[in-house]
This record gives C-alpha cells, sequence and structure tokens, in this order.
C-alpha cells in the first residue's frame, strides 16, 4: 500500500494476463509461478468494472480452498482493501460492506455483492447462483470435473461473465481439450504461459534441480506449464492427432453399439458405429441420474436408428440389466469378468486405430485423457487406477469394446 492505494508489480506472465482482454484468461504457470496471487487482484478488477452483484471463486475441493486461494484471497479483499467480511457457514461467502462498495462503487447499492466459494468435485454445488465473472484456481486438477465448468459457464451466460483459470496442467483432460487445443481458432480465449522462473523471486538452482531429478513429464508440467503425458496413462495408445474427428452424418444403416455403466446417481452410456470396413465410431455419449431404468431404456434409444446391440454393467448388476430388459432395453451381460482383461482390449483397439471418436465427445475425451493408475513413490505406475469410481465413461465404453473385441489378436468379432 502507498499512500492508501495498492501498488501492483506484475512480473511479465503476469502483465500479460492483467492486459488480456478475452472472455477465457487461462494462466498455466509453474509450481510457484505466481497464478494464485494473481487471481485476486483480477477478480477485483472485474467486481469493479461489472459492479454489484454476485460473483464466484471456485477451486478442486473445499481443503484446497482452505490451504491456497483463500488466504490469498482474504490477504487482498480482508486484510488489505477492508472490503468486507468473510463467513465459512452455512455458505462460505464474501459479502461486501457499505464501505467497501463506496471505496469500490463509489455508491453503496440496493443490491448486495457476495463472493460465492465452490467446490468442483461437486458439479452440483456450483448450480445455485448467477455470477458476473469467476476466478478458478487449479481448474487442472483432476478433481475439477468437465460437469463443473459447464456449470460455471451456465452460471455466468446472463450476464457474459468473463473466468480467469490459474493453475498447472496437472492431466490432458477438459482443459486441455476445451481450452489449449481451441485457442489458436477461438478469439474468446487467451493462454498465458509461463514458467516457475518466470517469478523473479523463484530459484534458478531449484528449477535446475528438478530438471535433473524429474522425470521429463512431470518437471514439463509442474515447473514449464506444459501438457505432456503422464506416467500411469492408461489409455497412451489413443491416438487423438488421428482418431479424433469431426462429426459427420451417420448413414442410419451402420450397425449401432452401447455400452452401460449403471449407477442410481450416474448412468452412463457410450455409442458406437460400425462403419462397412469394420472401424467403429464413438459419436454419443450419456450420463443421467434420477431416472428409473425405464426412463433410462427410453431417453437411450431415442432417435437411434435402431435397437442397438447393448451390453454393461459388472457380473453382479444382473438385477440392473433385468430391469433395462423390462424397460424396453435387452442388455448383455460382458462376457469377462477380470477388468484388466477388458482394458487390455480396449489398448489393443486403440493400438490398432480401430476406433475413432467425434470430437465433440468432451465427456469421453476428459475421461481418456485423465484414467491413469495412482503412482508410487518412484513415479512409477502401480496396479490401482485412480478415482476409478468417477470414470463411467471408460467403464461404458470398456463393456461393449470388451465385448466387441473379444479375440486374442483383438479382432472384431461381431458378426451381423
Amino acid at each position: 500500500m502507498v499512500n492508501g492505494r495498492l501498488k501492483l508489480h506484475f512480473h511479465k506472465g503476469q502483465v500479460k494476463a492483467w492486459n488480456s482482454t478475452a472472455r477465457y484468461v487461462v494462466v498455466l504457470a509453474g509450481t510457484q509461478g505466481g497464478k494464485t496471487s494473481f487471481g485476486p487482484h483480477w477478480l477485483y478488477r472485474e467486481i469493479a468494472r461489472k459492479g454489484p452483484g454476485d460473483y464466484m471463486v471456485v477451486t478442486p475441493t473445499f481443503p484446497l480452498l482452505e490451504k491456497k486461494a483463500l488466504p490469498e484471497f482474504l490477504h487482498v479483499f480482508d486484510v488489505l482493501l477492508k472490503l468486507g467480511e468473510y463467513v465459512g457457514s452455512p455458505v462460505r461467502k464474501f459479502t461486501f460492506s457499505p464501505d467497501g462498495c463506496q471505496r469500490t462503487f463509489g455508491t453503496v447499492p440496493e443490491q448486495p455483492t457476495h463472493i460465492y466459494f465452490g467446490y468442483a468435485a461437486d458439479p452440483e454445488s456450483l448450480e445455485s447462483t448467477t455470477a458476473k465473472a469467476a476466478w478458478l484456481d487449479e481448474a487442472g486438477q483432476k478433481r475439477f470435473k468437465l460437469g463443473s465448468w459447464e456449470a460455471i459457464q451456465r452460471r455466468l451466460s446472463l450476464a457474459r461473465g468473463r473466468v480467469l483459470i490459474t493453475t498447472t496442467p496437472y492431466s490432458m483432460g477438459w482443459l486441455k481439450q476445451k481450452l489449449w487445443d481451441r485457442r489458436k481458432t477461438d478469439k474468446s480465449i487467451e493462454v498465458i504461459r509461463f514458467d516457475s522462473i518466470e517469478n523473479p523471486v523463484f530459484p534458478r538452482e531449484e528449477y535446475d534441480e528438478a530438471r535433473a531429478r524429474l522425470p521429463r513429464w512431470k518437471f514439463d508440467m509442474f515447473y514449464r506449464a506444459m501438457f505432456s503425458r503422464p506416467a500411469g496413462l492408461i489409455y497412451d495408445s489413443f491416438n487423438e492427432e488421428s482418431c479424433k474427428v469431426p462429426r459427420f452424418a451417420i448413414p442410419n444403416e451402420w450397425p449401432r453399439f452401447l455400452g452401460l455403466d449403471f449407477g442410481g446417481v450416474n448412468t452412463a452410456g457410450m455409442f458406437y458405429a460400425q462403419e462397412p470396413s469394420g472401424r467403429l465410431y464413438a459419436y454419443r455419449e450419456y450420463k443421467a441420474g434420477g431416472r428409473t431404468a425405464k426412463e433410462h431404456a427410453t431417453k437411450l434409444v431415442e432417435g437411434e436408428p435402431m435397437m442397438p446391440t447393448c451390453v454393461g454393467g459388472s457380473h453382479s448388476e444382473g438385477q440392473w440389466r433385468d430391469e433395462f430388459r423390462a424397460g424396453g432395453l435387452p442388455v448383455r451381460e460382458p462376457d469377462v469378468r477380470d477388468v484388466e482383461i477388458g482394458i487390455d482390449r480396449v489398448y489393443g483397439a486403440h493400438k490398432a486405430n480401430r476406433v475413432y471418436v467425434f470430437d465433440d465427445l468432451m465427456g469421453y475425451l476428459d475421461e481418456k485423457a485423465s484414467y491413469a493408475r495412482e503412482l508410487d513413490g518412484n513415479d512409477e505406475p502401480t496396479e490401482k487406477i485412480e478415482d476409478k469410481e468417477t470414470f463411467h465413461f471408460m467403464d461404458a465404453e470398456r463393456y461393449i469394446l470388451g465385448w466387441l473385441f473379444r479375440t486374442t489378436e483383438h479382432a472384431f468379432a461381431y458378426e451381423y
């Protein structure tokens, strides 16, 4: 603070993000690069520009919020600027005081100004407010779900609010698919990437030591903020460059196949069409909850040119299959009990480039790029799948492709 005014000293990467006029500003920065400390200042300027109303700060989990983003936020909004008061219960929010409003807007409006703090691992927790801008910290983490990003966009749609994302690229999921990959063709997106050492206080010796001791992929991600295939990625055989294709009209006569993953909260389905050569195209994804088996069955076959051959559920989920069959959709039981055998069959299908995917299936592509094994202390993959219960599209795909590619040579085994 200088004479009651806050004077900011940004490094070059932060200055570029500050000057960006894009609606979606993505700051990809190496560890300790100055990304989280930048967020509160950007958000305050946005509040001053957009006026009274509701705003959002979203992190992957509440523990991460309390450890990183919230202390940085309160340091600016409470300690330095003294704009209002934060409460943690029953809803986490910061409310502008009359004095804070007067100094920010030049008046004390009737409409209050709140900043709500959201939890991105649960997309439904973000559906209750209409916001004018949002700061998303560490949105590249796997627990920051695609559904949360979509919910945030809905909350901002009325005001056409801007978004600041500050993160390290932890995986190659939705952040890469929807923002990084589109940054050159979509003028609403600007990505600012910088290494840890862009921050002038970050020790060069620490950077060089990390480069010497860490696997290349890990150094590139965490210190250079570059997308890289991490160790443990299960479907590293999926060739995104050649097998992710633009949507086209599928002939009605092509046979259709459906893999189902049952669940009371999330029932997921993956649809595939087979061209005459035998090549498969993933063309539709389905995920919904709060429906009966009959209602799911109706929605799944709605608009399809034929009844798809359907395989789904584990061997213990016979009751689900019975319910879907009674609802009008016959579901076959998978032919293998071992998850790893199913994964091997899908892996082989990708390696042979037998499966193509429409590039607008963002839920599927996010999971495909994030489905990984846990790493041990030496960054070596273990047998355990990380957060396995959250990858519903991968399970649905494994059921149907595991059944279709069920010979030892991974040949297409279905005849019609």
